[in-house]
């Protein structure tokens, strides 16, 4: 070969003499090939994908830029060079040829290269043009070659200008201009490729992502991020700033993928497991004699014929063959994760190239006779590959961390489509604190195990190619070593499944935990009116010492581990050297001792990380298992609704019969019926006969069990609880749906919600609370009406939407909406309603009984029947006999309660409605009696919507009005954690304890220097004649001292985690404690899962991820402070060095930490709404599933989440962005180390040598964790300055005073109001405008007003749930607010509106104290009437209750609350609007409950129903915060008043009450 390239070359191809000499140099003929075919290889490999563009498509792609036309020059010039030089060469041979001269013609080589160069060239340009066409004209591979050629080309430009100064001159001067000229356009195109190249067409999108237009050196260099950076470091960064995603970073583009193989692998896993279950049958059958598998088949057959109507088995499906989940992720992820593979393989390879590095330094210091140019190299080439090595591990975390974060993504988005999709008896198995948990904590865990993935198969790879390398350096030897590295394995394992079996054990109690902080604050207003928080406050407790129990196990896990992987490497080397030098003739060198330590540094990363990954996998093996049980849950059978258009009835039920549980009795008995288009039919019965669950069999929200339901067209729904959306009244109402605005007035006038639009701050645009926590009960029922009127859809589902409404509004709305002339005239509506007024004007009533239609025909059928109907009319009629069926047109609506005295509707006004005509009155009132309104009122929608139109004009300008935005902005600290925080931190962890942390690491780091030290001088023993040591010695002095390393680790690992556990425990207890005392204002103007994100994410991180971050920490810290010590001790030069590269390291970190932080704490904020979204939708999932919105619902799920993926994109980057630079910093410290040993040969021994190397050599890594745990600690520790903001916010007023009333107190119940005001919040205006009134003993008070009155304001200030603006509240003659918050609360009772019921057992919810006994508890819901319902139930009072209550019906709910009333017996009891869930005759059940138990007591009734307040003592008339009217009801309707049209309006007449 070498006698080939001599010919071809015309010269030697190798001479290696020219090595050795002081000056070396390569043979012309070297560089003329090898040198000159690298870059040129490169190029051909890299043309075949290089040139896509050119075949792919003939439509030009770009346009061409400058830079573009700058590259085809330069490459021009380039072929014009090789032309010449080849033109110059054959006329070159052609001169000597014609005169006859052989023995000179040019080599073959003069003529190949020139030709391959101009191939190559015309190449290079039709890369060019290709890449331009596909739009993407950075090419990495182009780049590469220049840098190649340029860097090859070196050479050969010495070995010229070196014969030019020998010689005096060029002895071929054309060719040393053409390479000249030629090198000089290489340099050109090498600094232009390395810019970016970017069209017109990318410079727009490169404005709001400039990853996609950045060169290829800037990728790795992750310079494009430069731009974030300074703008971070300039100014606290917040979600404008940040930049747009790309597409396949896109949620929508990551689930998309995700969900085919998804949904492919749960398919195959179901068919596996049924598989499994039948082959398991039939072996079970086999076991039987033939007689009885013949029993066995007959009743086998009797279950199919029995359950053919079934659509699925009994087994739910949900039962799936394991680990399809993660196969679909690997399936999906397949090309980042072999990218990963790609960049970690060759990162592995090129790590053990620095050892043989090492040794030949080490051999150079050692041997004077080495040139020293050779040193030089050395010091240059353990800089380049340290660099080629950061450039590799930056790209393969990328991948690693990108990959971690599409995993999460797809997870997160699976989770939340499959709770749009999941049936609701596989929904119960799951709480919503649960399904929180999976996306908040599960998805967490696959993301980190995500960043490990790549270890599984490079740890064994590096252990195994560490060992060969050791193998060479220690001989047979090493075996020793090894074996105790196998020996350890086991023991890891057994750690590793305690820690699994403890861990899932902890997320049960992490679920129970998170379920009941999901319940609490989901019932926080009814936990205050009862006192109960102490109760919960002592349950999250218990929960929370269980968890905190078992991260202690787990802690004593891990610090057992981490003792075994800090002694693991010192223990390998001493068992391998003491094994090495038991024969004599072996002498342990400074090159062999630290090669092999280098060798066993690179083991120890593996060593170290197999633990974390071990713990990493078994968690993930947890989740994954979690999250496959919920993602292979059944999905909503909707099988037994059909859609059959041909069918002639609107809703048809054929023998259809319904659960709510698979293995439940049905619900919804065999019923039959048939609705006709445009009909209006009435369901009613008594509370519990199935009159909701019939409502949810027609919207599919069943379990079916046999026969059918058809609906003929499109569903709207309105449930009998508003389920209300945390956006703007109007975004509400249009539910996704485009604004018409004749449409959308004529929908909030007929549904009675222009008075609400003048009394909210700024009308349809004001933000609702979540749950409508800022509506009333009737205004979010009118709201959840007018959605459902807006949707203008064919099939009305109403379930009781009348029941929180006033009469007069209902009256209104029936009118209006639903009734025959309403709104929805020419629709099918079926009405659910317990209010027997609007009966004769439907076309049908239904009879429910016991889930069963008991009657079924028009009213006026029922009613000549005589049946059960029949008679309950009879008893419940009378008071709606008057104007029974009168037109509400002329009667007056809700808005006479804010006229006083008003007049009628005016003859000559006829085109005006009187209900027009009333808003009107009522407005020029409200003008002149409210206080600090704002001065112009809209009188009608079409003059608000000419505001809105007006002002949304003007939105650039205007500010918002005051208290449009009810939630504010998530508060977030920007700048540099305060070091207040980290002080409270150790502050709780304990000073002492910290002081000992800090010690323990310190000595722990001595004994690791100690160590090394006493090994350097122990290689330098063969040089010395007189060893002061014997081999015993130095074997015995480095075991202990490597043994100390251990057990001050062990120590100090301990420590921490006993300390922080107990720092945990003091942060979690006081947020739990200050949230319970909390104001309701904060719970009005807070999202429930900006509290949740609390208590799950962020005690997550000071749970687990702070004491890792603070323990690595500690470690990364002390390990540089000794690497630079060390170096210094070995060659003080360096010292000159720190100061430059400490200022150099000091700017990169704080210029990354403040950019890093501020990522982190908006992904933290950016976090909290995919949960709050998340929740929200799980409690309207039946209404979205109604409408058919899920795919709006998803789109705007992974708006949200892409919002989140913008935070976490950029701090992946910036964390690469920072290592690149880091290192680069430590591979200056690799450089000077070696370049000063080199420097320093005469004066250094060779262990000092190596030892000062060797640590160089982990310092790059050292310095990029401790800049990096630098920054997860200071982003973390975010965790603790987001749990303390929480800690410290304003508390209501104290529990428990001093001053504490008597024991009898209150004894009387009488109430004075002495010029009482209150506002919600200190930037509204007054809700009740100095009331004065006196409340005698006994009294019953009746309360009415239309909605948003002042009703339940009025209860919120009995129980100080608002506090006075004025005035004062006496009870008993004792001023309430001079007494604690729970001596009040306990002394008075309440039936609230919302029939809020918690998770757990049903004498839990009535008695969370345990303070009465059984009997008094079975006494109270007797009493309640819902004693008979309790005993049929096998648990009896230890039945559980579901969220929310949602295995009982509303109106059961409401007879808890009361049965809650009965069992307290105190002397003032409110019941707000308690019976508007209830049909009539449980609501006369209950007032006689009320009028026998509480007879003795004062009671405050607020009603919808006025003839539930008609036997009241007085009754007292609200609006708008004042008293209108306050007499007894018999007084009132003789005054003919405002009580007197309320009154009429009902139904309700002087006559029939006198009757009564």
């Amino acid at each position: 070969m070498p006698f080939g390239l001599n010919e071809y070359c015309g010269s030697t191809f190798w001479n290696a003499s020219l090595l050795d000499r002081p000056d070396p140099d390569l043979t012309v003929c070297f560089e003329q090939t090898i040198l000159v075919w690298i870059p040129l290889g490169f190029l051909w490999i890299c043309t075949s994908w290089q040139v896509q563009g050119l075949c792919k498509s003939r439509q030009i792609g770009g346009s061409c830029s400058r830079l573009y036309l700058i590259k085809q020059i330069l490459t021009g010039l380039l072929l014009l060079t090789s032309m010449t030089e080849l033109i110059f060469t054959v006329l070159e041979d052609f001169e000597l040829a014609r005169e006859s001269i052989t023995d000179k013609q040019k080599a073959a080589v003069f003529y190949v290269n020139p030709f391959f160069f101009t191939l190559s060239w015309l190449m290079v340009m039709l890369i060019h043009e290709g890449r331009r066409r596909i739009n993407d004209k950075n090419s990495a591979c182009l780049f590469i070659f220049w840098l190649l050629f340029v860097l090859c080309d070196v050479f050969m430009l010495q070995t010229l200008i070196r014969e030019a100064i020998q010689q005096a001159g060029p002895p071929d001067l054309p060719r040393f201009v053409l390479f000249c000229i030629s090198y000089g356009l290489k340099s050109m195109s090498l600094i232009v490729s390395s810019l970016s190249d970017l069209s017109s067409e990318t410079r727009a999108s490169a404005e709001k992502n400039p990853q996609i237009s950045a060169s290829f050196l800037s990728r790795i260099t992750f310079n494009w991020f430069n731009r974030m950076m300074i703008m971070g470091y300039r100014k606290p960064l917040e979600t404008k700033h940040l930049w747009e995603l790309n597409e396949e970073d896109k949620c929508q583009a990551i689930y998309s993928k995700f969900e085919k193989h998804m949904n492919q692998g749960l398919k195959k896993a179901q068919k596996k497991k049924q598989r499994k279950e039948s082959h398991k049958d039939a072996e079970e059958m086999n076991g039987f004699n033939r007689s009885c598998s013949q029993d066995v088949l007959v009743m086998e057959e009797k279950k199919k014929k029995d359950g053919r109507r079934k659509p699925r088995k009994e087994k739910p499906a949900s039962v799936t063959a394991p680990g399809w989940l993660v196969l679909a992720l690997f399936k999906t992820f397949w090309t980042i994760l072999l990218k990963g593979v790609v960049f970690k393989l060759f990162h592995d390879i090129l790590l053990f190239v620095n050892p043989q590095l090492l040794k030949l330094m080490v051999s150079f210091t050692e041997d004077p006779s080495i040139y020293t140019w050779k040193g030089y190299l050395y010091a240059v080439l353990l800089f380049l590959l340290a660099f080629i090595q950061s450039v590799l591990l930056q790209q393969y975390f990328q991948c690693c961390f990108l990959l971690g974060m599409r995993v999460r993504t797809a997870i997160t988005a699976a989770v939340y489509k499959k709770a749009l999709m999941i049936s609701n008896s596989s929904r119960k198995e799951s709480t919503v604190g649960e399904i929180v948990n999976l996306m908040a904590v599960d998805t967490q865990r696959f993301n980190d195990v995500t960043n490990f993935i790549h270890l599984l198969w490079s740890s064994p790879l590096q252990i195994v190619v560490g060992m060969v390398f050791l193998w060479q350096e220690l001989g047979p030897s090493v075996l020793a070593g090894f074996g105790l590295m196998i020996l350890l394995i086991p023991i890891n394992g057994v750690l590793a499944s305690k820690s699994r079996a403890l861990q899932v054990k902890n997320m049960k109690h992490k679920d129970r935990r998170m379920k009941l902080m999901n319940d609490i604050l989901s019932g926080i207003k009814v936990m205050k009116f009862y006192a109960w928080e102490p109760s919960f406050e002592d349950q999250v407790s218990g929960i929370r010492q269980n968890e905190l129990k078992m991260i202690k196990k787990s802690s004593f896990l891990l610090s057992v581990a981490i003792f075994l992987v800090t002694c693991t490497p010192f223990m390998v080397t001493l068992v391998s050297f003491a094994v090495y030098l038991i024969d004599e003739s072996h002498v342990l060198d400074a090159g062999k001792a630290f090669t092999s330590i280098s060798l066993f540094n690179i083991l120890r990363f593996p060593l170290i990380m197999i633990p974390m990954l071990i713990s990493s996998m078994v968690q993930a093996t947890v989740s994954c298992k979690r999250l496959e049980k919920f993602l292979g849950g059944e999905d909503l059978d909707t099988s037994a609704i059909r859609h059959d258009c041909t069918c002639e009835s609107a809703i048809s039920f054929s023998d259809a019969s319904f659960s709510w549980n698979r293995s439940g009795s049905p619900t919804i008995k065999n019923v039959t019926l048939d609705i006709k288009p445009e009909s209006l039919v009435a369901v009613v019965g008594p509370v519990g006969c199935g009159k909701s669950s019939l409502m949810s069999a027609i919207l599919g929200e069943m379990e079916h069990i046999k026969g059918f339901i058809n609906t003929k067209g499109t569903l709207s729904y309105v449930p009998q609880q508003a389920w209300i959306q945390n956006a703007t009244l109007q975004d509400n109402i249009l539910f996704g749906l485009n604004l018409e605005d004749l449409r959308y007035q004529q929908v909030l006038e007929a549904c009675a919600l222009l008075p609400d639009l003048e009394l909210l701050p700024a009308g349809d645009q004001t933000e609702i609370g979540e749950k409508g926590i800022n509506l009333s009960g009737g205004q979010k029922q009118r709201v959840s009406l007018a959605r459902a009127v807006y949707s203008d859809t064919d099939i009305y589902i109403l379930d009781d939407p009348l029941s929180a409404v006033d009469p007069h509004v209902g009256k209104h709305i029936f009118e209006k909406v639903i009734g025959p002339n309403g709104l929805l005239n020419g629709k099918t509506r079926v009405l659910v309603t317990h209010s027997i007024t609007f009966l004769p004007q439907t076309d049908k009533v239904i009879v429910m009984v016991d889930g069963a239609v008991s009657e079924m025909g028009t009213y006026k059928t029922l009613k000549a029947s005589g049946g059960a109907f029949a008679e309950f009319l009879n008893t419940y009629g009378k008071q709606n006999q008057e104007g029974e069926g009168e037109p509400t047109v002329d009667l007056v609506t809700e808005e006479d309660l804010a006229l006083g005295g008003g007049q009628g509707p005016e003859v000559d006004e006829a085109p005006v409605d009187a209900v027009t005509l009333e808003l009107k009155q009522e407005l020029s009132e409200q003008i002149r009696c409210r206080t600090g309104s704002r001065s112009s009122v809209r009188v009608s929608l079409k003059r608000s919507m000419r505001n809105k139109e007006r002002s949304s004009k003007k939105q650039g300008c205007v500010e918002v009005v005051k208290g449009q935005r009810l939630i504010e902005d998530e508060s977030m600290e920007t700048g540099q954690v305060k070091f207040s925080v980290y002080w409270k931190y150790l502050r709780a962890i304990g000073w002492l304890s910290s002081v000992l942390i800090l010690l323990t690491y310190l000595a722990q780091n001595i004994a690791t220097i100690g160590q090394n030290l006493w090994l350097s001088d122990w290689t330098n023993d063969n040089n010395n004649t007189n060893q002061a040591f014997t081999t015993d010695q130095r074997i015995a002095i480095y075991g202990i001292l490597g043994l100390a390393q251990g057990i001050f680790v062990l120590f100090g690992v301990i420590l921490i985690m006993v300390r922080t556990i107990a720092a945990s425990r003091d942060l979690h207890s006081r947020l739990l404690k200050n949230i319970l005392h909390l104001p309701m204002s904060f719970f009005d103007t807070t999202p429930t899962g900006r509290i949740v994100n609390r208590f799950a994410k962020d005690i997550y991180t000071v749970d687990e991820a702070i004491p890792m971050s603070f323990r690595s920490w500690l470690s990364c810290f002390f390990g540089v402070l000794g690497t630079l010590l060390v170096i210094c001790l070995a060659t003080p030069y360096f010292a000159i060095v720190i100061v430059p590269l400490a200022v150099l390291y000091y700017f990169t970190q704080r210029f990354y930490i403040v950019t890093s932080r501020q990522l982190r704490r908006l992904d933290s904020v950016t976090r909290s709404p995919i949960y709050s979204h998340f929740g929200e939708t799980v409690t309207g999932l039946a209404l979205i599933r109604a409408y058919g919105h899920q795919i709006r619902f998803l789109a705007n799920n992974e708006k949200i989440m892409d919002d989140n993926q913008k935070c976490v994109f950029p701090w992946i980057i910036s964390n690469r962005w920072l290592a690149i630079r880091l290192e680069f910093v430590g591979n200056l410290v690799v450089f000077f180390a070696a370049l000063f040993a080199v420097l320093s040969r005469g004066s250094l021994d060779s262990g000092m040598v190596g030892l000062s190397i060797s640590y160089a050599l982990n310092v790059t890594q050292a310095l990029n964790w401790l800049v990096r745990q630098t920054s997860e600690l200071e982003t973390n520790i975010v965790s603790v300055e987001r749990i303390t903001e929480y800690s410290q916010l304003d508390n209501e007023a104290p529990w428990v005073l001093e001053h504490r009333p008597g024991k009898g107190w209150p004894g009387k119940g009488e109430i004075q109001f002495v010029d009482y005001k209150v506002r919600y919040r200190p930037e509204l205006d007054l809700v009740l405008h100095g009331l004065s009134c006196d409340i005698r003993t006994n009294e019953k008070i009746g309360i009415v007003g239309r909605t948003g009155a002042g009703k339940s304001s009025l209860t919120n200030c009995l129980f100080r749930i608002i506090e006075a603006a004025g005035g004062k509240i006496l009870i008993d003659g004792l001023d309430i607010s001079t007494i604690g918050l729970h001596d009040l609360r306990q002394r008075i009772t309440i039936i609230p509106q919302d029939p809020v019921l918690f998770s757990g057992t049903i004498r839990m919810n009535l008695d969370p104290f345990n303070g009465y006994s059984d009997e008094e508890v079975w006494r109270a819901l007797e009493l309640a009437h819902l004693k008979n319902y309790m005993e049929s139930l096998p648990s009896k009072l230890q039945h559980e209750v579901s969220e929310g209550g949602e295995n009982l019906s509303v109106g059961q709910r409401q007879l808890l609350c009361l049965s809650r009333a009965l069992l307290r017996k105190s002397k003032v009891l409110i019941l707000d609007e308690a019976t508007a869930a209830v049909d009539l005759e449980t609501d006369k059940l209950i007032q006689s409950t009320i009028h026998t138990e509480f007879a003795d007591c004062t009671v405050l009734i607020i009603a919808h129903r006025i003839h539930t307040i008609m036997d009241c003592t007085r009754v007292m008339v609200l609006d708008v915060g004042r008293i209108l009217e306050f007499d007894s009801p018999l007084a009132l309707l003789q005054n003919k008043g405002l009580f007197y049209r309320l009154a009429k309006d009902a139904g309700v007449t002087l006559e029939g009450d006198t009757a009564l």
